[in-house]
């Protein structure tokens, strides 16, 4: 076997092992966020990540990083509020209203609202396939979220439309990001931008943080911790990066569209969730959609954008 072979094979290995960690992680987080709240889950991984952002600098860079522009700085501030603030906060009390395969399922629809602010933008002209998948993930979610909005299930309702506004956060963050990192690499703008994002989640999760009782937190619920901060995002991000440099992005991009059911399987196993045949179908729908959308005519572009990973 040839050396690149060899590469393209540990890489295809390397993001199956991912989107397992992904998968698993919706069920992980529900876990954590049940023994520390919420608030008091961002606080510490707010901690938390900021030394892992400077380790990764050091690890660059060593103790002369990059100096940029006071602009580029207030750029970076305003991407690290849409992605840590916004998207990672919103997704952390819309995971813990709702359940592990919802949330997996609703955050997948990232790449439908990207095509829509690119065409907002007036970047993007969208194909016809594009606006039908976009229809189709429309009506997969209206039919996957059936039994909760007929059974009146609001605390999960609201946790899903919570989880929708966050997945249009990351799209934006994305769409934002995308001329920074052409300009100084992913690895600048993500350390800096957790950073710079980290003080106004410490700022919001500080009071809940303070409340828990952190020497009576169990160690399994700290490893959850770490596994949720460090591995499935920190370490997560870096990995997949460097998946998409040996497979490229348009192989990779669509192995994303398994995490969903690897968390159904997850959250199945370890904490009992079910799933009826109208929930399947509207997921199916669903993920046919975004696939549709991201993927037809005049799309590659999109799926580069989106091959970026969920920050949470």
């Amino acid at each position: 076997m040839s050396e690149h072979a060899a590469r393209e094979r540990a890489a295809l290995w390397a993001a199956l092992a991912l989107i397992l960690s992904w998968g698993a992680n919706f069920s992980v987080q529900k876990a954590v966020f049940a023994a520390l709240t919420p608030g008091g889950f961002l606080f510490v991984r707010y901690l938390i990540m900021p030394i892992a952002a400077a380790l990764l600098l050091f690890a660059h860079f060593g103790t002369r990083w990059p100096r940029l522009a006071r602009r580029e700085l207030w750029q970076l501030f305003k991407l690290g509020v849409t992605g840590h603030l916004l998207h990672v906060g919103l997704v952390t009390y819309g995971i813990h209203w709702s359940t592990a395969f919802s949330s997996s399922l609703i955050l997948a629809i990232g790449p439908v609202f990207t095509l829509l602010i690119l065409r907002w933008h007036g970047s993007e002209h969208l194909t016809r396939g594009q606006v039908a998948g976009v229809a189709l993930a429309v009506c997969g979610v209206l039919v996957f979220l059936s039994d909760k909005l007929i059974g009146a299930q609001w605390q999960a309702g609201g946790g899903d439309l919570t989880l929708l506004v966050a997945a249009a956060f990351f799209s934006l963050y994305t769409v934002n990001a995308k001329p920074l990192i052409e300009r100084h690499g992913g690895v600048i703008v993500m350390a800096y931008g957790t950073l710079l994002g980290s003080l106004p989640v410490l700022a919001v999760s500080a009071a809940q943080g303070l409340r828990v009782d952190w020497a009576a937190v169990s160690w399994p619920i700290w490893l959850g911790t770490l596994y949720a901060v460090l591995v499935a995002a920190f370490l997560g991000w870096i990995v997949w990066g460097w998946i998409n440099a040996v497979r490229g992005v348009a192989r990779t991009a669509p192995l994303m569209y398994l995490m969903p059911p690897v968390a159904a399987l997850v959250a199945w196993i370890v904490s009992g969730e079910r799933y009826g045949a109208t929930k399947l179908l509207g997921a199916a729908i669903t993920l046919g959609g975004v696939a549709l959308a991201q993927f037809a005519a005049g799309s590659r572009a999109d799926a580069a954008r989106d091959s970026v990973p969920p920050i949470e």
